[in-house]
């Protein structure tokens, strides 16, 4: 699929990965931001870059219908087949997922509430193609959520910008309040079930030798993670098809 753009962790550690997705805020602090903004009861909700389709369900505990979108076509597979496994049948009909790419959304125009991306192709410089395709996409008076590390606090960040060193936290804020959209920054925490499954994660996210570095100096399974939460809301006067 052209256009896509990949990610190593969850491409090549799924396993992994699953245990990283149920270890991110388990106090909910990014559920109760986003909602505190924008509720997603019984209106549609669009998740850009679902993975696995770790937050299908969750959202579709509350939403009228999720799509959840995904270019990885092993992660396509384990995310419908996420789906099929759910008990709920109504539950079940409220998730389709869909293959395709940030930069061109399988999905109508007009047609979405609420649009979440989490540690996904949104990333500052470069996703304008894919902001577009959100901006299509919302209808009037949509609200759309990106998640991403705030590289200028907390122990996580500390680790995240070592490793990038060139990564720029500033001009990275800067293009998401020229693009209209929010910045609300939040305090979450990773909090493994074992210091083994911390290890594992935290090598799936950071080169070799920073890994063993974060390790040798980081006891324990869990680590404090500032994060941005960016919001935008789509005006209420007009929409344009392409």
């Amino acid at each position: 699929m052209s256009g896509v753009i990949p990610s190593p962790n969850i491409w090549r550690h799924p396993g992994v990965y699953e245990v990283e997705n149920r270890s991110v805020d388990p106090d909910g602090v990014l559920e109760t931001a986003m909602r505190s903004i924008r509720p997603w009861d019984g209106v549609t909700v669009l998740d850009i870059g679902c993975g696995s389709g770790f937050h299908l369900p969750r959202f579709a505990a509350a939403a009228g219908a999720v799509i959840g979108v995904e270019p990885h076509p092993p992660l396509v597979q384990l995310a419908r087949r996420r789906v099929a496994a759910l008990d709920d049948d109504a539950l079940r009909a409220r998730i389709d997922v869909r293959a395709g790419t940030a930069q061109t959304l399988p999905v109508p125009s007009g047609t979405i509430d609420v649009v979440h991306a989490r540690w996904a192709y949104f990333f500052g410089p470069g996703c304008e193609p894919g902001l577009a395709e959100i901006r299509r996409v919302l209808r009037r008076g949509g609200t759309a959520f990106v998640i991403d590390n705030d590289a200028t606090r907390s122990t996580f960040g500390r680790w995240f910008q070592n490793w990038l060193p060139d990564y720029d936290p500033a001009a990275v804020e800067a293009f998401w309040a020229r693009q209209g959209w929010t910045r609300h920054a939040l305090d979450i925490r990773w909090e493994m079930p074992t210091r083994a499954d911390f290890e594992a994660v935290v090598r799936i996210e950071f080169s070799a030798e920073h890994a063993d570095r974060i390790l040798a100096s980081h006891p324990g399974a869990s680590v404090d993670y500032a994060v941005n939460l960016f919001s935008y809301q789509a005006p209420e006067g007009l929409w344009r098809r392409r």
